[in-house]
């Protein structure tokens, strides 16, 4: 019987679609790109109008090859690569292997992956959109000409080791920015007043703050203005001046986006942003749901939409009317405004299936799918629902010529916030002011003094960058793309450029220096509006508005002349070696950090009178499975410098282990802890260690740039 064979880029969503869909069909996973440009050199002709040199990724032999002998026997050929610029491109990348002609309609597209969405799809096949690859392509051109070409310079210049990359400088930047606005701070002080009132004897009191007198407000900005408001209101009597009520509507928070996906799980699950994009990864191409069959749970989770198909929005509507009643339905229909550079192609992260609740499919998802899920069908149901109401009342209080003032809110009509209530960063709510429930007041109304309580402030340093703040402060500076901020974070972190300080980013010295450097040779490299400006050009190229030959040479030009300047001029700078607290058993002194062939180790710097050195191992975070007391740190073996991993209290203890521990819970069995792991066809992958559980998860290689 003959076939047709559909190509994706997972397993798992090969699983779920080939369910979908009967004999006549086999589907395959082409493991994410089978192409791209080489490690081991530029892989970009410039001179030739910057034409890539594409070369089959090492390992994906075999799978092309098996590819290949399916698209002989099929009787057509589907590719069903993600909707977005990267999927495309590797669907132009297999159509090119397969020599599918450009002319012809294989492409198929769906953003939910549902028996439904899948059949829909397959009617509607169409040509490879050619301004789409242009585009991914241009990126990838853009960061491979960045990476290879400056990074080799800063090797030479100032240390090995040392890179740097297009749209990753940036986000060290903001984060050196950030510390810098920090060291440059210089609290001030200023002062509260708060008066504690009561209507009558044994009435519940409530609080009051100072405001200021008749002619306006006035800032307390010392312990002797503070005491003078005292001393005026010692003997006067407190006295409701003005009571002003009125009703104010809450509206809810459009559905996720992926940027915003990213910083809520942040706030309220506490997910990094990888393992958000792996657990939602996982909720998008399928799970098996016992009797109801493997579906897709999620629509699309590269977005930055937050549209909804209208039978999505009837759905939410019919549930939410049979749910909870007819008063939970909006009035009017909302729609958020188009932000810059908003590509709108997608719907909004959403359910597939509004009546699948997450208790209904509890049992069948691990805890992190559970909780991501919820997430996001809380947030989307919300977002259908009527305005919260809330009765809000204002109080002026009067002491003498001094007035006071205090403002409470109460739940009127609860509407979304009976499902769902948008979290805060730090640095949004950090200034909110407490309101509470008030007495019924009325204006005349004599009230008694309790207590009178000053308190002294200092204004507050920005907050460092947690990784919900960086996502969104990327987002709103048109920094990259929601898929591409994970492995920015990762990236940044790996290179030693900024470190986690109680979960906020902290630049390292070595990234300050490397900012320092950018800035004085490369300054338009990392600018946040040339960056953001890039961006807007790649989407101009997917919009067929721009050529993508052009966007390269206009960017091209500028930056090499930059780079002959600089090899010229760069000089002088040097990188202080770093002081450990390892005190050297020779001499006594301070041993500082070195790097050398591989990699950092520890030296004293009385050298060369003193020539002691030490491995630096570097932890893993991952404590020790055998002795359940050391931390697993990172070795080298002493022939081939191979690393392995190892317990810290060695030789007391003798755990070993070739494979990478990863601190991170495996979301299917619980286990303490994932390796990282080469596999044959997926690549680096994530993987759990407990005999038994098949739990595993791809892993973005970074590239690496050449000497």
């Amino acid at each position: 019987m003959s076939k047709n064979l559909i190509i994706v880029e997972s397993p798992a969503k090969a699983k779920t679609i080939e369910k979908f869909l009967g004999r006549k069909y086999t589907v395959k996973a082409s493991m994410g790109h089978i192409r791209d440009l080489p490690k081991s050199q530029l892989g970009v002709n410039v001179e030739d109008g910057f034409t890539p040199k594409y070369i089959t990724i090492r390992g994906k032999g075999d799978i092309l090859k098996e590819l290949r002998e399916a698209a002989k026997k099929a009787d057509k050929v589907f590719l069903a690569t993600d909707p977005d610029r990267e999927g495309e491109a590797i669907s132009w990348h297999l159509a090119q292997v397969l020599n599918i002609p450009g002319d012809q309609s294989v492409r198929i597209e769906f953003h939910e992956i549902t028996k439904d969405a899948i059949q829909k799809a397959i009617k509607k096949p169409r040509v490879i959109e050619s301004h789409r690859v242009e585009a991914q392509q241009a990126r990838r051109i853009l960061d491979r000409l960045v990476g290879y070409k400056l990074s080799p310079l800063l090797w030479r210049k100032v240390r090995r080791g040392l890179s740097a990359g297009r749209v990753q400088s940036v986000a060290v930047r903001l984060i050196v920015d950030r510390e810098a606005e920090i060291r440059a701070f210089r609290p001030e002080e200023y002062w509260s007043l708060t008066a504690r009132l009561t209507t009558a004897a044994g009435a519940t009191p409530f609080s009051a703050k100072y405001y200021g007198n008749a002619a306006g407000r006035l800032e307390l900005k010392s312990e002797a203005e503070t005491s003078a408001v005292v001393t005026a209101v010692q003997g006067e009597s407190f006295r409701v001046l003005a009571v002003k009520r009125r009703e104010k509507r809450r509206n809810p928070a459009f559905p996720f986006t992926t940027s915003s996906l990213q910083q809520e799980a942040s706030r309220k699950l506490g997910f990094t942003v990888r393992r958000t994009m792996s657990v939602a990864q996982q909720l998008y191409e399928g799970l098996d749901l016992g009797e109801a069959g493997h579906s897709g749970l999620v629509t699309y989770i590269r977005t930055d939409s937050t549209r909804i198909a209208q039978e999505a929005e009837e759905a939410a509507m019919h549930y939410i009317q049979t749910t909870y009643g007819q008063e939970y339905i909006p009035l009017e229909k909302r729609e958020a405004e188009k932000r810059a550079g908003e590509q709108g192609a997608h719907e909004a992260i959403r359910p597939t299936e509004v009546a699948r609740t997450p208790d209904s499919v509890k049992g069948f998802l691990s805890t992190d799918q559970y909780k991501l899920y919820r997430l996001i069908w809380e947030r989307f149901i919300a977002s259908q629902m009527a305005p919260a109401v809330l009765d809000t009342v204002s109080i002026e209080i009067g002491a003498g010529d001094q007035i006071f003032r205090a403002s409470g809110s109460t739940i009127k009509f609860a509407g979304f916030m009976k499902i769902y209530i948008e979290g805060e960063d730090e640095d949004a709510s950090r200034e909110k002011e407490d309101e509470g429930l008030l007495p019924d007041l009325t204006e005349g109304q004599a009230l008694e003094r309790l207590e009178l309580l000053p308190k002294q402030h200092f204004t507050q340093p920005p907050p460092r960058y947690s990784e919900a703040m960086l996502v969104k402060a990327l987002e709103e500076r048109g920094i990259g793309r929601p898929s591409t901020y994970a492995p920015i974070i990762e990236t940044i972190q790996a290179r030693g450029y900024v470190e986690k300080v109680e979960k906020r980013f902290a630049p390292t010295e070595l990234g300050q220096m490397v900012i320092k450097i950018l800035t004085e040779y490369f300054t338009w490299i990392i600018d946040v509006e040339f960056t953001a400006k890039m961006e807007g050009e790649l989407d101009h190229i997917e919009e067929g508005e721009a050529e993508w030959h052009q966007v390269l040479q206009t960017f091209f030009e500028p930056f090499a002349a930059t780079l002959k300047d600089a090899e010229e001029k760069i000089g002088g700078f040097e990188l202080q070696d770093e002081v450990s607290d390892v005190e050297c058993e020779k001499c006594g002194q301070r041993m500082v950090i070195k790097y050398g062939r591989f990699g950092k180790f520890l030296a004293c710097p009385g050298f060369p009178e003193c020539k002691n050195t030490k491995p630096i191992f570097e932890e893993t975070g991952v404590v020790c499975p055998q002795c359940g007391e050391g931390q697993i740190v990172e070795r080298k073996a002493k022939k081939g410098g191979r690393k392995f991993y190892g317990c810290a209290r060695y030789p007391a203890c003798d755990f070993v282990s070739w494979e990478k521990p990863v601190s991170q819970k495996c979301p299917e069995c619980g286990a303490s802890y994932l390796v990282e792991k080469k596999h044959k066809e997926l690549g680096l992958v994530r993987a759990c260690k407990n005999q038994g559980c098949t739990y595993m998860e791809p892993v973005e290689e970074m590239e690496e740039v050449p000497s």
